[in-house]
Protein backbone atom coordinates (compact mmCIF):
# COMPACT_ATOMS: atom_id res chain seq x y z
CA UNK A 1 0.00 0.00 0.00
CA UNK A 2 1.30 3.43 -0.91
CA UNK A 3 1.95 5.66 1.93
CA UNK A 4 -0.43 8.14 0.58
CA UNK A 5 -2.88 5.71 0.60
CA UNK A 6 -1.69 4.54 4.32
CA UNK A 7 -2.37 8.25 5.91
CA UNK A 8 -5.18 8.95 3.40
CA UNK A 9 -3.73 11.91 1.99
CA UNK A 10 -5.74 14.25 0.04
CA UNK A 11 -3.38 16.14 -1.81
CA UNK A 12 -0.08 14.53 -3.68
CA UNK A 13 3.14 15.23 -2.00
CA UNK A 14 6.67 16.64 -2.71
CA UNK A 15 8.79 13.56 -3.14
CA UNK A 16 11.37 15.30 0.27
CA UNK A 17 8.14 15.25 2.54
CA UNK A 18 6.81 11.74 1.04
CA UNK A 19 10.07 10.36 1.86
CA UNK A 20 10.11 11.34 5.53
CA UNK A 21 6.74 10.48 6.14
CA UNK A 22 7.14 7.21 4.52
CA UNK A 23 10.68 6.37 6.61
CA UNK A 24 8.65 7.79 9.76
CA UNK A 25 5.49 5.66 9.55
CA UNK A 26 7.41 2.79 8.34
CA UNK A 27 9.03 3.17 11.75
CA UNK A 28 6.11 2.84 13.94
CA UNK A 29 5.02 -0.07 11.63
CA UNK A 30 8.06 -2.00 12.65
CA UNK A 31 7.62 -0.70 16.32
CA UNK A 32 5.23 -4.03 16.20
CA UNK A 33 7.56 -6.15 17.52
CA UNK A 34 7.08 -4.40 20.74
CA UNK A 35 4.60 -6.70 21.36
CA UNK A 36 6.49 -9.72 21.68
CA UNK A 37 8.43 -7.71 24.50
CA UNK A 38 5.68 -7.39 26.29
CA UNK A 39 4.63 -10.94 27.16
CA UNK A 40 8.27 -10.46 28.59
CA UNK A 41 7.81 -7.66 30.73
CA UNK A 42 10.13 -5.77 28.45
CA UNK A 43 10.66 -2.53 26.63
CA UNK A 44 11.68 -2.57 23.15
CA UNK A 45 14.73 -0.44 24.94
CA UNK A 46 15.28 -2.59 27.98
CA UNK A 47 15.98 -5.39 24.91
CA UNK A 48 18.02 -3.13 23.17
CA UNK A 49 20.64 -2.62 26.39
CA UNK A 50 20.05 -6.42 26.96
CA UNK A 51 21.53 -7.07 22.99
CA UNK A 52 24.36 -4.22 23.99
CA UNK A 53 25.77 -5.92 26.71
CA UNK A 54 25.36 -9.28 25.14
CA UNK A 55 27.52 -7.62 22.57
CA UNK A 56 30.44 -7.00 25.23
CA UNK A 57 31.12 -10.89 25.36
CA UNK A 58 31.38 -11.02 28.72
CA UNK A 59 33.66 -7.87 28.85
CA UNK A 60 32.14 -5.07 31.30
CA UNK A 61 30.37 -2.07 30.18
CA UNK A 62 29.76 1.13 31.29
CA UNK A 63 26.18 3.37 31.28
CA UNK A 64 28.07 5.36 28.77
CA UNK A 65 29.15 2.27 26.81
CA UNK A 66 25.39 1.51 26.39
CA UNK A 67 24.04 5.17 25.52
CA UNK A 68 26.32 5.45 22.71
CA UNK A 69 25.04 2.35 21.18
CA UNK A 70 21.27 2.80 21.93
CA UNK A 71 19.03 2.74 19.08
CA UNK A 72 16.80 5.61 20.80
CA UNK A 73 19.24 7.49 22.24
CA UNK A 74 16.07 9.51 24.26
CA UNK A 75 16.09 6.87 26.46
CA UNK A 76 17.10 7.31 30.36
CA UNK A 77 19.67 4.76 30.27
CA UNK A 78 20.44 4.91 33.92
CA UNK A 79 16.50 4.46 34.27
CA UNK A 80 16.32 1.16 31.99
CA UNK A 81 19.74 -0.52 33.95
CA UNK A 82 18.12 0.55 36.76
CA UNK A 83 14.74 -1.81 35.90
CA UNK A 84 17.11 -4.49 34.30
CA UNK A 85 18.91 -4.98 37.69
CA UNK A 86 15.73 -5.11 39.55
CA UNK A 87 14.35 -7.49 37.33
CA UNK A 88 18.04 -9.64 38.07
CA UNK A 89 19.01 -9.68 33.77
CA UNK A 90 21.52 -6.93 34.37
CA UNK A 91 24.47 -7.22 37.37
CA UNK A 92 26.19 -4.00 38.46
CA UNK A 93 29.46 -4.59 40.12
CA UNK A 94 31.84 -1.60 41.16
CA UNK A 95 35.05 -1.95 39.04
CA UNK A 96 38.18 -3.21 41.26
CA UNK A 97 40.81 -0.80 39.51
CA UNK A 98 38.90 2.44 39.82
CA UNK A 99 36.51 1.75 42.25
CA UNK A 100 34.04 5.33 40.77
CA UNK A 101 33.23 3.34 38.11
CA UNK A 102 30.59 1.17 37.96
CA UNK A 103 30.46 -2.02 35.47
CA UNK A 104 27.16 -3.63 33.74
CA UNK A 105 26.75 -6.96 33.01
CA UNK A 106 24.17 -8.92 31.19
CA UNK A 107 23.20 -11.96 33.77
CA UNK A 108 22.43 -15.44 32.75
CA UNK A 109 18.84 -15.03 33.06
CA UNK A 110 19.53 -12.09 30.60
CA UNK A 111 20.97 -14.53 28.38
CA UNK A 112 18.39 -16.62 28.43
CA UNK A 113 15.34 -13.86 28.04
CA UNK A 114 17.60 -13.03 24.35
CA UNK A 115 18.03 -16.76 23.90
CA UNK A 116 13.91 -16.86 23.71
CA UNK A 117 13.12 -14.02 22.29
CA UNK A 118 15.89 -13.76 19.37
CA UNK A 119 14.35 -16.70 17.18
CA UNK A 120 10.79 -14.81 17.90
CA UNK A 121 12.18 -11.29 16.51
CA UNK A 122 14.32 -13.20 13.76
CA UNK A 123 10.80 -14.48 12.57
CA UNK A 124 9.39 -11.08 12.72
CA UNK A 125 11.77 -9.35 11.03
CA UNK A 126 11.92 -12.19 8.09
CA UNK A 127 8.53 -11.54 7.62
CA UNK A 128 8.67 -7.73 7.50
CA UNK A 129 11.51 -8.12 5.04
CA UNK A 130 9.59 -11.13 2.81
CA UNK A 131 8.86 -8.69 -0.34
CA UNK A 132 12.45 -7.44 -0.54
CA UNK A 133 15.22 -9.21 -2.72
CA UNK A 134 18.66 -9.47 -0.83
CA UNK A 135 19.84 -6.90 -3.56
CA UNK A 136 16.55 -4.40 -2.78
CA UNK A 137 17.56 -5.13 1.27
CA UNK A 138 20.90 -3.87 0.72
CA UNK A 139 19.97 -0.51 -1.37
CA UNK A 140 17.58 -0.15 1.42
CA UNK A 141 20.39 -0.16 3.79
CA UNK A 142 22.49 1.88 2.07
CA UNK A 143 20.21 4.71 1.03
CA UNK A 144 19.05 4.94 4.90
CA UNK A 145 22.91 4.96 5.74
CA UNK A 146 22.96 7.54 3.67
CA UNK A 147 20.31 9.28 4.42
CA UNK A 148 21.78 9.48 8.08
CA UNK A 149 25.11 10.18 7.20
CA UNK A 150 26.15 12.54 9.93
CA UNK A 151 29.98 12.23 9.00
CA UNK A 152 29.17 15.28 6.26
CA UNK A 153 27.54 18.51 7.21
CA UNK A 154 23.60 19.36 6.03
CA UNK A 155 23.75 22.15 3.37
CA UNK A 156 20.75 24.67 4.98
Amino acid sequence: MSIEKAIKATVSMEPRNKAVINVLYTSRYLEGTADHFKNHELTMQQYNVLRILRGQKGKPANVMTVQERMIDRSSNTTRLIDKLVKKELVKRQVCQQNRRKIELFITPNGMELLATLDPIIEAHNKLVTQRLSEKELETLNSLLDKMRNNDEPLNN
